[in-house]
């Protein structure tokens, strides 16, 4: 089979595979030996994760507010653009983290201005 078979044959599962969570948070941690490590590890675990997990994805909004900046929009945050990425999760809740970070990554000046100009004729903007 060609390289380029198994590209195309990765592309066409990759709708299955785009709704499903990275990891299920109800999911039992297995040690190595196959025996299920304590509950209380796996909740340290996985608030260990969480943090790392939130703290790369501010890093990845300040960034992209730099990135704004250094074009001349000067007064972009980071929490701004977090504002904007993550209002479209209201309705359906946050998806896998791969989704978060290409929609951060991903963000163009152009939605980022929509959502503002939108947000203060609604009067939800905080100025």
């Amino acid at each position: 089979m060609a390289e380029d078979d198994v590209n195309h044959e990765s592309l066409a599962n990759a709708d299955q595979v785009e709704g499903m969570p990275l990891v299920e948070e109800s999911a039992p941690v297995e040690a190595a030996t196959g025996e299920k490590a304590e509950e209380v590890e796996g909740t340290e675990d996985a608030l260990l994760q969480e943090d790392q997990m939130n703290e790369m994805i501010e890093q990845l909004c300040v960034s992209k507010a730099e990135e704004f900046r250094l074009i001349g929009y000067d007064h972009v945050n980071g929490q701004d653009v977090w504002e904007c990425v993550s209002d479209k999760y209201h309705k359906k809740g946050t998806p896998p983290l791969y989704q978060v970070v290409n929609d951060i990554l991903s963000l163009k000046v152009t939605q980022f201005m929509n959502y503002i100009t939108l947000n203060m004729y609604r009067g939800e903007h905080r100025g």
